[in-house]
């Protein structure tokens, strides 16, 4: 007789250099199958509560912010706790909407301002997680969606943001620079039904261009990346194609950062089209404020 993998709590850790620290750690638990208790995502902090996405009316609650990465913060003082870089490991939550998972970061540093925990980048993609959970959680359940009647249009510094509504969740995403003479250009379009149509973009992985690069880390910033985490991408004409894990990689990529800042609040996709150029984590939180109220309802 075979053993039912949804009966008894599993456990994994995930250790890799993140944005601003050498070494990053999370603990993530899926715990025992039970249809009579509502799913979520527990997110702590070094062992201490700080969200739950069963109560994702709480998630306004939390302060937000952007430093190359979406940061989470919540309490005061001493006993402040701050989230960085959850938006690669959320998504994958999606896959499995019927289960309850922990997720623990480890404290990076604790002072008097509280306790700061950066998530591990791995490969900078959401693959390794995803590949840990399936081997382990089984097969991909049925994704869970919810309908959001939202009609918006505004631009953006260098783009602009468009939202209709749609019967499953799909996203229009296009990046263009071009500074001193050089242009960077990536474009993709996404139409997410199932499990099966993440999986290309759980492959991709976070990317910078080298100047970009070299300008954070004069700075001060990136203290923890390496060639392991991602991509470092040269748009200079003497440089070399860079070989890319799927088409469009980072055009992908923007789109795994916008499912992760859109599944943090819960782990469901809106029911929208998306058209989206030159976004980033601001202009998705916008997003995501015209259509989470939906999804309490």
């Amino acid at each position: 007789m075979k053993k039912d993998s949804r009966k008894s709590p599993r456990e994994w850790e995930f250790s890799s250099a993140s944005l601003s620290y050498g070494k990053a750690n999370v603990k993530i638990e899926v715990q025992e199958y039970n249809p009579q208790l509502e799913p979520r995502v527990e997110w702590r902090v070094g062992g201490r509560s700080f969200y739950s996405t069963d109560c994702a009316k709480c998630f306004t609650d939390l302060k937000f912010s952007v430093a190359r990465t979406a940061i989470y913060e919540s309490g005061e003082g001493v006993h402040a706790l701050t989230l960085a870089s959850p938006e690669h490991l959320a998504p994958v939550f999606l896959m499995w909407p019927s289960r309850r998972f922990v997720v623990d970061v480890t404290c990076n540093e604790e002072s008097d301002k509280g306790c700061v925990a950066e998530l591990p980048l791995m490969d900078g993609s959401a693959l390794p997680f995803f590949s840990e959970f399936r081997r382990n959680v089984g097969a991909p359940e049925e994704l869970a969606f919810y309908d959001a009647p939202v009609h918006a249009l505004w631009d953006l510094p260098y783009g602009s943001v468009k939202i209709t509504p749609s019967e499953a969740f799909e996203v229009e995403y296009i990046l263009e620079r071009n500074e001193n003479g050089r242009v960077f250009k990536s474009a993709a379009n996404v139409s997410i039904y199932s499990a099966e149509d993440l999986y290309n973009v759980f492959a991709a992985r976070t990317f910078i261009l080298k100047n970009e690069f070299d300008e954070a880390r004069k700075a001060g910033l990136l203290g923890g990346v390496d060639e392991s985490c991602g991509l470092l991408l040269d748009n200079s004409p003497e440089a070399v194609a860079p070989v890319f894990r799927v088409a469009d990689e980072p055009a992908r990529h923007k789109i795994l950062d916008l499912l992760g800042d859109l599944c943090f609040a819960k782990p469901a996709l809106p029911k929208v089209r998306l058209e989206i150029i030159n976004g980033g984590h601001l202009s998705h939180r916008t997003i995501l404020e015209k259509v989470l109220p939906y999804a309490l309802q």
